[in-house]
């Protein structure tokens, strides 16, 4: 399949950076193979502007969009909906890729899972680090045992302000809606689970946060099942700008991503001016170029030229650590994560 017709419903933020990342793929197409691209959103005027702006189709609803011919569906709305949208493109017969998670919680991924299962469908879901080149640099120095036996991980999220206090209060916390990225990558890069999640958080910000049952700084110590320790911490109020990392610890090196000239930090050091560049503001530019790599992929996957890079089992696995870590918050206890195996020795 060299043409390919994509639908993508939802045209917020990041549907649009999707649709933008979509279009820019057809403008780079070769000769013959081209990517298209239609569109639909509850928000219509705002979606027929959206459509007319990237030259892509406008159409008036879900059901109209599937029905057109496209070959894959890009799902970019609330997560109340994405089991909905799942369904729908799995019942179409068509690769899906929505953006994590799957559900507002792991109660109702579960039957979405058991419903792709068992219609053989095919789900991506987005968790665009997988594409980054630090990230990816990571996992192949991990694997190869270059950094020898790894004795500390640090992941770091850090948003420069925090979102609405609206979304705050059904986003599910801090570890669900943001550390639920580090959990994420560090299964993936170690290729280890996490077993074992205890939590601490705070809220020195806005009380409006704590009001709504969420804290604006929290850290989670988190244990493999090899006896692996590791540190995910994560605030809503970065002051220095967005700040992504992950640092690997080993008895042989020790490998830093997101340190680069636009990291948020600076040193004190005396006569030390790295890093020079202006810090990264939002998560949209940090991860411009893993989030274009990750559309890519998805069209590579419709075209059944690769295999799928982040399934819904990843991301469920994900989100159990997430959980995990938000229980163990509200608890003040060590909390085991939920089918996580048992710990290695």
């Amino acid at each position: 399949m060299k043409n390919v017709r994509l639908g993508l419903i939802g045209v917020g933020r990041i549907g649009v950076m999707h649709a933008r990342n979509i279009t820019a793929l057809a403008a780079r197409s070769a000769p013959g193979s081209t990517v298209t691209l239609a569109l639909t959103d509850v928000a219509a005027e705002h979606a027929q502007a959206v459509a007319a702006d990237l030259g892509a189709e406008y159409l008036p609803s879900v059901d109209a969009l599937i029905a057109s011919g496209i070959d894959g569906l890009v799902i970019a709305t609330g997560t109340a909906l994405h089991p909905e949208h799942i369904r729908a493109g799995v019942d179409a017969g068509i690769p899906v890729f929505c953006e994590k998670p799957v559900a507002v919680n792991v109660a109702e991924s579960v039957p979405v899972l058991d419903y792709i299962r068992e219609h053989h469908g095919v789900v991506q879901i987005g968790h665009q680090r997988r594409f980054d080149a630090g990230y990816l640099e990571a996992r192949r120095a991990f694997q190869a045992g270059e950094l020898g036996w790894i004795h500390s991980l640090r992941a770091v999220t850090c948003d420069m302000t925090p979102p609405p206090v609206e979304f705050l209060a059904g986003s599910g916390g801090l570890f669900r809606d943001c550390s639920v990225h580090d959990f994420d990558i560090l299964r993936w890069v170690t290729g280890r689970e996490i077993v074992e999640v205890y939590a601490r958080g705070s809220n020195n910000g806005d009380p409006a946060i704590g009001a709504v049952g969420d804290v604006d700084t929290a850290v989670a110590l988190v244990t493999f099942d090899n006896g692996m320790i590791g540190t995910v911490s994560a605030s809503r109020y970065n002051g220095g700008g967005h700040d992504v990392r992950l640092e690997l610890q080993g008895s042989a090196g020790t490998l830093l991503v997101g340190l680069d000239e636009q990291s948020a930090l600076c040193s004190a050091e005396t006569g030390i001016r790295f890093p020079t560049g202006t810090p990264h503001l939002t998560f949209a530019e940090r991860f411009d170029q893993a989030y274009r790599s990750e559309m890519a992929a998805f069209v590579e996957l419709v075209r059944g030229e690769r295999s799928n890079p982040c399934t819904p089992d990843d991301a469920v696995a994900a989100s159990r650590v997430a959980d995990a870590a938000q229980e163990s918050l509200e608890t003040g206890l060590p909390v085991r994560v939920a089918g996580a195996p048992a710990l290695v020795g």
